[in-house]
């Protein structure tokens, strides 16, 4: 990458972090695609839509995935550029632009969902620490559809008697509430009963407990209900509470809210899962469905 390119990039990404809040891991990904950009078009900053188609045959071999990713950080820089007059056009429309599927999310069913709490809950009445770690761990997991890095990073004071709400920072930094149910509350008042003392919620050793340590004791978790553990992890069961939450007939911006999306078409994805539930609730809730032919 040219100095010019550079001082440009660093640019970009200085406004990314104050106003559009991006983290630390963000930033990274799209310094690390604009660099990738750099060593195909040279000087990046003044490339043409032709510079840029150049970059088709040059991803070739690069999954849809991976090539959306980084069309989207360019189009984002040049929309910068732009924005700051530090260019007059955009090359943008010279980028491949990859035809994708979002793919289904994995999802459980109430029925299994039912099977992990029941077994979760026999474990806990032996009174043993992990055990109880363990069921506050699922309820705030399918009960509040946090994601994994939000729940292993609570503050050992998040949960407080009688507040019906989490603050949550998420992705971006931005803050959200989301809804604890009673019983997640006196799950984790069990668990903090017995918890070593320390800042967070779910200590481990000197720090919290670890995303990946999470990932397997809801293998686990998943494995003493008898299902298969390959169909369980922290993020299939927030898209259950996400799907659950839809199938009762919760509204789709309050799901939005809830689970801290910035789009509202990545909450969509979850209208595929009760298709059936929303026809019956056209036919029976529309002005029309009264109305005789």
């Amino acid at each position: 990458m040219t100095p010019d390119d550079r001082a440009l990039v660093d640019r970009f990404l200085d406004m990314m972090a104050a106003e559009a809040g991006a983290s630390r891991h963000t930033l990274a990904a799209y310094r690390n695609d604009l660099d990738r950009a750099a060593e195909v078009v040279r000087p990046l900053g003044t490339a043409s839509a032709e510079d840029m188609s150049k970059l088709g045959s040059e991803w070739a071999e690069l999954s849809a995935a991976t090539v959306a990713r980084r069309a989207a950080a360019l189009r984002r820089f040049f929309g910068f550029l732009v924005d700051e007059g530090l260019r007059a056009d955009d090359p943008s429309a010279g980028l491949p632009r990859p035809r994708l599927e979002r793919p289904l999310p994995r999802i459980l069913d109430e029925e299994e969902i039912a099977r992990m709490f029941e077994a979760a809950e026999d474990r806990a009445t032996s009174g043993e620490g992990a055990a109880l770690r363990n069921l506050a761990l699922l309820e705030l997991l399918y009960g509040s559809g946090l994601r994994a890095s939000e729940l292993v990073g609570l503050p050992r004071g998040a949960v407080r008697e009688g507040q019906p709400f989490l603050m949550i920072r998420g992705k971006g930094s931005k803050e959200r509430l989301v809804p604890i149910s009673s019983r997640a509350q006196t799950a984790v008042k069990a668990w903090l009963e017995l918890a070593p003392d320390g800042p967070w919620l779910f200590p481990s050793g000197k720090k919290h407990l670890s995303r990946v340590r999470l990932f397997q004791i809801v293998r686990q978790m998943a494995a003493d209900a008898g299902i298969a553990p390959d169909r369980v992890s922290p993020h299939v069961l927030r898209h259950a509470f996400a799907t659950h939450l839809l199938s009762g007939g919760a509204d789709l911006r309050v799901l939005q809210s809830l689970l801290g999306h910035a789009d509202i078409a990545t909450t969509q994805i979850y209208t595929h899962v009760d298709s059936a539930r929303l026809v019956e609730l056209v036919n029976a809730r529309h002005p029309l469905a009264d109305r005789s032919r």
